[in-house]
C-alpha cells in the first residue's frame, strides 16, 4: 500500500472516531456542585437577588425551596435533602438544633422581621389596626398562624390590640406569608398583615404595625445535620451575612445582626 494511500486511510479514521474517544480532546464539562437552600416564604425577593449573585461568584447551581418555616421544618425532620435553613423564627431552628437535625455550630441569627397593615391600592387606605373592624374590610390576609411565624405575630399584634376576636371571622389564612400577599395581589382580600419584606410590590400600600404589640422576629439559619454541600451552606449563610447579602436584605425592610 502506498503512502498516500495510508494517509487516506488515516484520515478517514480520524473522521470515524468520535472526539470524545480521543485523549485530550473536548473532555467533558464539570458538573457545578447543587446547593439546597430551604428558605422561609418572606425570603421570596431578596433571595431572588442574592442567589443569582452567589451562583456566579462561587460557580455553584443553587435550588431554592420556599415556604413556610414550620412546614420547612416538618420536612427537615422527616428527611428532606436540604443542606441549609433559613427561618423565619429562631425558635423552630433552635427545636432542629435540641434532635440533632442541624450542626450546632453553624446556627445563627441573619435578621429580624416586621410586620405591616397592607392594603390593595384600588383600595380606600388604612390608618391603624382598628380600622380592620370597619364594614370596608370583609376579608383579611394572615399567614397561617398554626405554622407560620409571621402569621402568628399577626395573631399576637391583633391579640395584644384588643381585636382578635372581632376579627376573626374575616380571616383568610395563607400557607406562608407569600401566599397572603397574593390574596392581596388579586384583590380576594381587603387587608392583610404582611411581612415587610414581601409588602414592597407596586400595587401595595402599607404602614408598620407598632413593634410593641408582637415578639420580636428573629430569624435564624443553620447547616443540616444531612447537608452534601456542608461548606458550601456556609459560604452561602456569610454571603447572607456579609458585604453582598447584607445591603439587599436591608432593602427589603429586615433589620441586620448588629441592629438588634
Amino acid at each position: 500500500m502506498t503512502v498516500r494511500a495510508l494517509t487516506c486511510l488515516l484520515g478517514l479514521w480520524l473522521l470515524a472516531v468520535p472526539r470524545s474517544g480521543l485523549a485530550g480532546q473536548d473532555s467533558p464539562p464539570q458538573t457545578r456542585p447543587e446547593l439546597v437552600v430551604a428558605a422561609a416564604a418572606d425570603l421570596v425577593f431578596a433571595f431572588r437577588e442574592i442567589v443569582p449573585a452567589f451562583e456566579r461568584g462561587h460557580r455553584v447551581r443553587v435550588t431554592l425551596s420556599l415556604g413556610s418555616t414550620g412546614q420547612l421544618t416538618r420536612q427537615i425532620e422527616h428527611g428532606a435533602p436540604f443542606d441549609v435553613f433559613f427561618a423565619a423564627n429562631m425558635d423552630f431552628v433552635d427545636g432542629l438544633r435540641q434532635k440533632g437535625h442541624v450542626r450546632p455550630e453553624s446556627v445563627e441569627p441573619y435578621a429580624q422581621g416586621l410586620i405591616v397593615l397592607a392594603w390593595h391600592t384600588s383600595r380606600p387606605p388604612l390608618a391603624r389596626l382598628d380600622d380592620l373592624t370597619k364594614n370596608t374590610v370583609a376579608r383579611l390576609a394572615i399567614a397561617n398562624p398554626a405554622h407560620a411565624p409571621y402569621g402568628m405575630a399577626a395573631k399576637e399584634a391583633l391579640a395584644s390590640a384588643g381585636l382578635w376576636e372581632r376579627i376573626r371571622p374575616k380571616l383568610v389564612y395563607g400557607e406562608n406569608i407569600n401566599q397572603a400577599l397574593q390574596f392581596l395581589r388579586t384583590e380576594n382580600v381587603d387587608a392583610a398583615i404582611l411581612a415587610l419584606s414581601v409588602a414592597q410590590v407596586p400595587e401595595v400600600r402599607s404602614i408598620s404595625i407598632d413593634r410593641g404589640l408582637y415578639r420580636p422576629l428573629v430569624q435564624g439559619v443553620a447547616v443540616t445535620t444531612r447537608a452534601r454541600e456542608p461548606d458550601m451552606a456556609r459560604a452561602f449563610i456569610r454571603f447572607v451575612n456579609g458585604r453582598e447579602g447584607r445591603p439587599i436584605m436591608k432593602r427589603f425592610g429586615f433589620l441586620l445582626p448588629g441592629e438588634f
